[in-house]
């Protein structure tokens, strides 16, 4: 992997965002537009916190981290969108860059946009609601790598699909997280899920780190065992959908599937 291509893969998507509104909203208002959502809704609840469980405070950094979750496969697979809407992969692939150094552009495509989102809405959520993500202290940094890694995962595998499967897939660019919300427990504990599907969620590795971070939050409970599992199942999830994503690209490569899954 040679770094000079990867840096000039992440200079073309940034210069993308310089003069498009749309692309900058997709950054600063759609988030700050869900956070202003939930916040209220959270008011609301706190007010009849005595009939209500006391979960609902951890309403707003369930969403700052959902958000990051989002951002992360968002920031993969929109990043290939980007060269399919641009007729430019056979232009990509025809020039010496890896698949490899493709994936690497996109996840640090990924990091940058989590990186916007999360300041935005940290800084809103503490402007408007008094709200701390900090609270969480220390634990905030590994939670927020594993979500990110997460992100990448889901992103990964979702590239994979839109490339073999071409446009009719590209909708998987925006669903495909939000098939993995209900398992992921973002403002529910674990413990409300069916029997049948808990061993799912337990395989989420998102799951684990929501789990975990209420844990953080309540006094008595440790946080080790679900950012252990989180870990884990990052690292071994992660490395198949790289895997596949080879593997994907190569067969669409040797069927010539590159040239048509722009048209």
């Amino acid at each position: 992997m040679k770094f000079h291509r990867i840096a000039a893969l992440i200079l073309r998507h940034l210069y993308l965002y310089r003069r498009s509104l749309p692309r900058m909203m997709e950054i600063f208002y759609w988030p700050f537009l869900d956070l202003v959502i939930w916040g209220f809704i959270t008011l609301y609840l706190v007010r009849y916190q005595t009939q209500v469980p006391g979960f609902v405070t951890f309403f707003l950094g369930a969403l700052i981290l959902w958000d990051m979750l989002f951002r992360s496969q968002q920031g993969v697979t929109i990043s290939f969108l980007e060269e399919l809407w641009a007729r430019n992969l056979m232009n990509l692939f025809a020039s010496p860059l890896k698949p490899s150094e493709f994936l690497a552009a996109t996840m640090m495509m990924s990091v940058l946009k989590v990186t916007c989102v999360s300041v935005v809405m940290a800084v809103c959520a503490w402007l408007f609601y008094g709200y701390n993500i900090f609270l969480i202290g220390v634990w905030l940094f590994p939670f927020v790598l594993s979500l990110v890694v997460t992100g990448w995962i889901i992103g990964v595998f979702t590239t994979s699909l839109i490339m073999r499967f071409g446009q009719e897939a590209e909708v998987l660019a925006w669903s495909m997280v939000f098939l993995f919300q209900p398992i992921s427990c973002v403002f529910y504990p674990m413990d409300v899920l069916p029997v049948w599907l808990k061993p799912v969620a337990w395989a989420n590795p998102a799951a684990h780190i929501f789990e975990g971070m209420r844990a953080v939050l309540t006094p008595g409970s440790s946080p080790l065992p679900h950012l252990a599992w989180a870990c884990g199942l990052n690292l071994v999830l992660l490395a198949t959908v790289i895997a596949w994503f080879h593997r994907t690209f190569a067969y669409c490569k040797e069927q010539g599937l590159l040239v048509r899954v722009g048209e």
